[in-house]
């Protein structure tokens, strides 16, 4: 008796996954053609892998992740308890200006230069955005 096995589909994680390693990679300069060389596979598979249509091995996404200097749990932060609505990790990891503006951040060696720039982003946080947002009603 032969057993036979479907494929497996792409998940909902796998789609994460991949957008995290297409934010990621954009956010440090680097083409889908530059990642794939780095960890063997063409820039297609790289595409499949950042749509979420291919599954990552285990060994190939430890690879991904030393390149782009990463923890391998950078790919799996806030997939867990979103059940009840909150806004997840995936909102942050989307926007390639938030990857930029960590990866740099994490590049800051010097703990009180780390300190004052988390002070101006709060504070340009707190910032009102023009006129607009000051009309009473």
């Amino acid at each position: 008796m032969t057993a036979t096995h479907a494929p497996k589909l792409a998940t909902d994680a796998d789609r994460i996954i991949g957008s995290r390693i297409a934010a990621l990679r954009s956010a440090q300069g680097l083409s889908q053609t530059m990642l794939g060389q780095a960890i063997g596979v063409s820039f297609q598979q790289v595409q499949k892998y950042e749509k979420g249509r291919n599954r990552i091995g285990a060994g190939r996404l430890q690879a991904i992740a030393d390149l782009l200097q990463v923890p391998v749990e950078t790919f799996f932060a806030g997939q867990l308890g979103t059940e009840d609505g909150a806004v997840a990790a995936p909102t942050f990891f989307a926007d390639p200006k938030v990857m930029e503006l960590v990866m740099a951040f994490n590049s800051i060696s010097d703990e009180t230069t780390r300190n004052s720039v988390l002070s101006i982003v709060k504070a340009a946080a707190t910032l009102r955005q023009g006129p607009a947002n000051s009309h009473a009603s």
